[in-house]
């Protein structure tokens, strides 16, 4: 294992990259998570918690103090009253679990964009296995992890402490004063809480979010090998490649040697070049290439056209600029215009 791991020393392609995140396989941090989480709570504690809280209060010292106002008769009067307290409470706290629920939303989408992976949430048996949960805890990470909470434990212990033993005295002098008065300083040691531990957790979590992006794409990387075998999926066995493209190529030259017997006349050099040409006033403008080679290929077009008693002309020059610039079933260009009618005007001639 120790071996294959060393022989990874290439950085990975962009498709193993971006099959890696097809697949889930995303770096995230739930520490970063856990962080907007806080920060949730910390907003909803400045923004929303102390007009919430006074009127759910009142509601309920309502309820307290004046308890012969509600009529407790029967079933019904029980479930009323069971009914407006769930709906004081679900409107205290609707603010703080939307909150929430965007924190966690935002924290997610800021580390990836959100997607849907049905291959993760498929039970495996990995997830249950005590071998494979016995290797998480004891592993590598598992080390990681048990080291953040330790990291988490002392630095919120701290900050906590801090801040309650500033406020010592106001927290006993709460022993002597109006009940009242709780709620608010409550909501004080709350947000001065909420805000320590903030502070605590931000060198935490930046250190957790670049220490997973390094880890992932460390567990990305590749061998010599991976890189071989991933152009060969990717672009194909250059063998396999090289066998289609032979077959492609015999495959157009039997089809061009196939046009040979069309052709009015054969252009030859006199054995390196050879270009098959056809000519039909009723058919074309200007003469078509219907075939065209060099060496072998070239003597197989002559023996084509004289087996089929096809004029075959040699003219070295001519052939040999010919070659170069024309295309099979494409008409000549108009440099070869009057040349070619030249050989044309000889080849009806010797027909007639």
């Amino acid at each position: 294992m120790s071996d294959d791991k060393e022989s990874k020393t290439e950085a990975p392609s962009e498709k193993k990259v971006h099959d890696a995140i097809e697949e889930g396989n995303i770096p995230f941090s739930r520490e970063a998570t856990i962080f907007a989480s806080i920060l949730g709570l910390l907003v909803v504690l400045v923004f929303s918690a102390r007009e919430r809280t006074r009127v759910f209060v009142e509601r309920l010292a309502l309820l307290i103090e004046q308890p012969r106002s509600f009529s407790l008769d029967n079933a019904q009067d029980a479930s009323r009253l069971i009914h407006a307290v769930a709906l004081e409470m679900g409107a205290a706290l609707l603010p703080a679990l939307l909150v929430f629920l965007i924190a966690g939303l935002a924290s997610s989408a800021f580390q990836n964009m959100p997607r849907v992976v049905g291959s993760r949430i498929q039970p495996k048996w990995s997830r249950v296995s005590p071998a494979a949960g016995w290797k998480r805890i004891f592993g590598v990470q598992g080390f990681i992890e048990f080291a953040k909470s330790v990291f988490k434990f002392l630095t919120i212990g701290a900050m906590s402490a801090l801040v309650l033993h500033a406020d010592r005295q106001r927290i006993v002098d709460a022993m002597f004063v109006d009940p009242a008065g709780l709620p608010e300083l409550l909501l004080t040691l709350s947000i001065r809480l909420v805000s320590a531990v903030s502070v605590a957790t931000i060198l935490l979590v930046a250190g957790d979010l670049v220490w997973r992006r390094v880890r992932w794409r460390r567990d990305l990387m590749m061998s010599r090998q991976d890189i071989k075998d991933e152009f060969k999926q990717s672009e194909g066995d250059p063998l396999v490649k090289g066998r289609l493209r032979s077959l492609a190529q015999d495959r157009a030259r039997r089809r061009m040697l196939s046009a040979v017997p069309r052709a009015t006349m054969v252009l030859a050099n006199p054995t390196h070049y050879a270009i098959a040409l056809r000519y039909d006033r009723s058919e074309n403008d200007a003469p078509i290439v219907l075939a065209k080679g060099q060496d072998l290929i070239a003597l197989r077009i002559r023996e084509i056209a004289e087996k089929h008693g096809i004029t075959v002309i040699e003219d070295k020059p001519l052939a040999q600029a010919m070659y170069r610039s024309v295309e099979i079933d494409q008409a000549i260009p108009p440099d070869f215009y009057r040349a070619v009618a030249n050989l044309l005007v000889f080849v009806f001639k010797n027909r007639s």
